[in-house]
């Protein structure tokens, strides 16, 4: 798979940023209101485009730190695939990349912020309308299978919003 941003994540307000930089700015956040509780959520959504005649998947995946009830901060990261696009393969696809952001970012993150501030959710881009309906359980079952919270339409907004707006 190709990165777009060579492993690193893009900011809206700071531009290109590295796990680090984005861990410490995701720990800045929640120590400027310390009295409030958290959700670490991360999602992928991806887009399939004809370039050249050629079948291209952007996958993007977001990482939000929503302060509830009072605003949060994402970031994002954009990788290309090169393949024909099967629904069922960009469903996993988007779950495993969502699933290896948050085995990369939990350990360093939970140096920086403790855990009980925070809970962590991992949103998947399937729901129970469409075309998708019959895999849920699947991908729900690999997500709990790794220790983390699967959402699903219509709460997985980190996939289906955010993450989809840079599709």
């Amino acid at each position: 798979m190709n990165s777009l941003t060579n492993g690193h994540f893009v900011s809206p307000s700071r531009g290109v940023v590295s796990v680090d930089e984005m861990v410490t700015s995701i720990s800045k956040f929640v120590k400027e209101d310390p009295a409030k509780f958290y959700r670490l959520v991360i999602g992928t959504d991806s887009q399939t485009r004809s370039v050249d005649g050629k079948a291209e998947i952007d996958f993007v995946t977001a990482v939000i730190i929503h302060r509830i009830g009072r605003g949060a901060r994402y970031f994002w990261k954009k990788q290309k695939e090169q393949k024909v696009p099967h629904l069922r393969d960009k469903i996993y696809t988007e779950t495993l990349i969502s699933l290896a952001a948050a085995q990369e970012l939990v350990p360093s993150l939970r140096q920086a912020v403790t855990p009980a501030k925070y809970d962590l959710e991992i949103h998947i881009d399937v729901g129970p309308l469409g075309p998708t309906r019959d895999m849920i359980r699947e991908v729900v079952g690999m997500v709990n299978g790794n220790g983390f919270v699967a959402k699903t339409k219509p709460e997985s907004w980190g996939a289906s919003t955010v993450a989809d707006k840079h599709t």
